[in-house]
C-alpha cells in the first residue's frame, strides 16, 4: 500500500478515535446532569442515537444533536436504562458477596457472573435496536433475546469486544475514563447494524425461496 493510502486510513483512525472521545465525553457528562440514575438510560440511548446516524454517513454538530436525543429519549431511555441498571447493580453484588465466600460459593458465584455475561449480550443488542428499529419499548427485550439466542457467534464477537474493552480499561484508567464508553458504543453500533443486515438479508431469503 502506498504511503498516501496508509496516511488516509491512519487519518481515519485518528477521527474514530477523536469521535469515540467526544461521544464518551458527553455520554458522561448527561449521565451526571442526570443524577446518574436517571440519567445514564437517556444518555446511553442519545450516545447509540449518534453513533447509528454516524454509522449511516449522516452529518451534523455532535453537542446540539447529542442534547436533543437525549431531551427526546428522556422517557424511553430511563424505561429501559433504570431496570438494566438496577440488574447490574445486584448481579455485581451478588458476584463481590459470592467472591468473598471463597471456594464453596464458586457455583452461585460463576451463576452470578454467566447471569451479567446474558445481560450484558442482551443489552448490547438490545441498544442498537431501540435506535434503529421502529418498535415499542415493550418489544425490545423479546427480539433482543431472540437474536442473542439465534446468532451465537455474533453474540461471542459482542462478548469478546466488551471484554477486551473492559480489560484494556482496567490495565490502563485513564483512557478507560477517556474512552471506554465512547469506543463501546459506536463499536457495539458498528456490529450491530451489520448483524441487523445480515439477519434481514437471510430473512429475506428464506421468504422468497
Amino acid at each position: 500500500m502506498s504511503a498516501t493510502g496508509w496516511s488516509i486510513k491512519l487519518y481515519h483512525a485518528a477521527d474514530e478515535v477523536i469521535w469515540a472521545v467526544r461521544l464518551n465525553g458527553l455520554w458522561l457528562g448527561f449521565t451526571l446532569l442526570g443524577g446518574v440514575a436517571l440519567g445514564i438510560g437517556p444518555a446511553t440511548l442519545a450516545a447509540y442515537t449518534l453513533s447509528r446516524r454516524r454509522n449511516i454517513g449522516e452529518s451534523f454538530h455532535i453537542f446540539p444533536a447529542y442534547r436533543a436525543a437525549f431531551k427526546s429519549e428522556f422517557r424511553r431511555g430511563t424505561l429501559l436504562g433504570l431496570p438494566a441498571s438496577v440488574a447490574v447493580v445486584l448481579l455485581v453484588g451478588n458476584y463481590l458477596y459470592f467472591a468473598s465466600l471463597g471456594v464453596q460459593a464458586t457455583i452461585p458465584r460463576l451463576a452470578s457472573l454467566g447471569a451479567l455475561a446474558v445481560l450484558g449480550v442482551i443489552s448490547a443488542y438490545l441498544l442498537p435496536m431501540a435506535v434503529h428499529f421502529d418498535l415499542r419499548t415493550r418489544e425490545l427485550l423479546p427480539k433482543a433475546s431472540l437474536i442473542a439466542l439465534a446468532r451465537p457467534a455474533s453474540s461471542a464477537v459482542l462478548l469478546f469486544v466488551a471484554i477486551s474493552i473492559g480489560y484494556v480499561s482496567a490495565r490502563f484508567p485513564v483512557l478507560g475514563i477517556l474512552l471506554a464508553g465512547g469506543a463501546w458504543i459506536h463499536l457495539n453500533t458498528w456490529l450491530c447494524l451489520r448483524f441487523f443486515a445480515e439477519n434481514e438479508a437471510r430473512l429475506h431469503l428464506k421468504g422468497t425461496s
